[in-house]
């Protein structure tokens, strides 16, 4: 796909750093005029030692407030994007449009008492950006992150979902989170053990949360592996829970993440 140049802007690569031998995050400068809601995502460019520029989307890590852009990548086994994206260091040159796109954000939900944000994968990508905003702390009594990953060592971002208690603009409600890890290959103290459809079907993942799922006072966040977003979306649906859009609110909002 072909991007004119004067919708993107040219940016500097600040650090990279892995999780896993798949799993990788990189921070970047942040144009001044760039602005997105906790949630949404950027279309990132790279380019080929051919000169041309490949393009994908990636939601923020960041916050809408940070002065930098963070983002959380899979390494794709030669993948186009993701093959010259894992060669990047500091100092190179990364391609960010100049305009956010998606609707993963708290404005799909006018109302709702308990929000549940349901990812595997990088999928955790845009609930990280959404956790580290004051609005959702201010409209939510309870917060159940459920994060799913293949095994423990997948798990990324464990030290920033541990440092949100500690924050210091979070005093007094950083109790409304409740996280959940979850892995599906190995057995972890601390950490659910089936996938997100399984603990959904057998009620674990709402014991373990100690609330239950309800049209009335649920709204459901789900964003990872196209499968698991799709599986649970058909679950939710079952039971009275339908996404929430422009001309008719409602409790579910989904991002298929690759």
């Amino acid at each position: 796909m072909t991007v004119s140049e004067e919708k993107f802007t040219r940016q500097r690569v600040l650090e990279v750093w892995r999780w896993s031998p798949s799993l990788f995050s990189l921070r970047c400068t942040r144009d001044p005029g760039f602005r997105f809601r906790a949630g949404q995502f950027a279309r990132l460019g790279v380019r080929k030692p051919s000169g041309c520029i490949v393009w994908r989307a990636y939601s923020m890590v960041s916050a809408p407030h940070d002065e930098l852009l963070e983002f959380f990548s899979i390494e794709v086994p030669d993948g186009e994007f993701t093959s010259e994206l894992k060669r990047l260091g500091p100092g190179d040159e990364l391609l960010v449009e100049r305009q956010a796109y998606g609707y993963l954000t708290l404005d799909r939900f006018p109302d709702g008492r308990d929000l549940w944000l349901l990812a595997s994968g990088t999928g955790v990508a845009p609930f990280l950006s959404i956790l580290q905003d004051l609005e959702v702390w201010q409209r939510f009594e309870r917060i159940v992150l459920a994060y799913s990953a293949r095994s423990g060592a997948e798990l990324a971002y464990q030290p920033l979902i541990a440092e949100l208690a500690r924050r210091d603009w979070l005093e007094g409600v950083a109790d409304k989170l409740v996280y959940l890890p979850v892995v599906t290959r190995e057995a972890l103290p601390g950490c659910l053990h089936a996938r997100l459809t399984a603990l959904l079907d057998s009620g674990e993942l709402e014991r373990a949360a100690g609330l239950a799922i309800s049209p009335e006072h649920s709204r459901l966040m789900l964003c990872g592996n196209p499968e698991m977003v799709e599986a649970l979306h058909a679950r939710l649906r079952a039971r009275g829970l339908q996404l929430s859009l422009s001309r008719r609110p409602g409790q579910l909002a989904v991002e298929n993440y690759w």
